[in-house]
């Protein structure tokens, strides 16, 4: 289970980088072939509308933002100062972890929380009594975004979802920092298939009987 939630985690944002770069390239050449004065061409190129794009992407790039935080919290690449907690004893440094994934996990569960509220508020509430046919009071269908006229709500989704999900990673890492005392580190220096095949740090040795490269 926890792997397909890492690899849904992984496939998600890479998707959405992926499907927005294409949707800013169309867009993008979609704009400057609508400006060359070619016949017919030119007036199909005007009749279809992309300004909804710039929207998509702007949501987009917020879905990825949080979701991508939480990997972040999963590999251990999120920036930290912790010159004075690693200069502590063993036994005080692994307080002071604790407290400080403990204080994440608490803030990302409040900010999930109140982000939920507001998502149900602003128009889930009437999509999902609309859906299962419920009878609830003061329902109302709540704004809808500017260009795509979609629900906001689903939008907005992103918040309670990443951050419940940044607060699940934050208390993966705590239980993995009280068995093991390590917390996830990733090495951005290290490129995947390079390291096996080059060695880039190591000088060559010089065959039997050179001496700096000297007969």
């Amino acid at each position: 289970m926890l792997k397909f939630l890492d690899h849904l985690e992984e496939w998600l944002v890479a998707s959405l980088i992926g499907a927005a770069t294409l949707i800013i390239f169309l867009s993008v050449l979609h704009r400057y072939a609508s400006g060359l004065p070619i016949p017919v061409v030119q007036d199909w190129l005007l009749t279809i509308n992309m300004s909804w794009t710039q929207e998509l992407c702007i949501y987009m790039f917020i879905w990825m933002a949080k979701f991508g935080a939480a990997y972040g919290v999963r590999t251990g690449i999120h920036v930290g100062v912790d010159v004075f907690i690693n200069s502590l004893l063993e036994k005080t440094r692994a307080k002071f972890v604790v407290i400080g994934l403990s204080g994440g996990a608490l803030f990302t569960a409040i900010v999930g929380t109140l982000g939920f509220t507001f998502v149900w508020e602003v128009g889930m509430r009437y999509a999902v009594a609309t859906a299962f046919g419920f009878n609830w009071p003061d329902l109302t269908s709540g704004p809808v975004s500017p260009d795509l006229e979609w629900p906001v709500w689903i939008f907005y989704l992103a918040i309670p979802l990443g951050s419940y999900l940044m607060c699940f990673r934050f208390l993966q890492v705590i239980r993995k920092f009280i068995r093991t005392g390590r917390l996830p580190q990733t090495d951005t220096s290290h490129v995947d298939g390079l390291a096996d095949d080059f060695n880039f740090g190591d000088t060559p040795a010089a065959p039997a009987g050179i001496q700096g490269g000297k007969p």
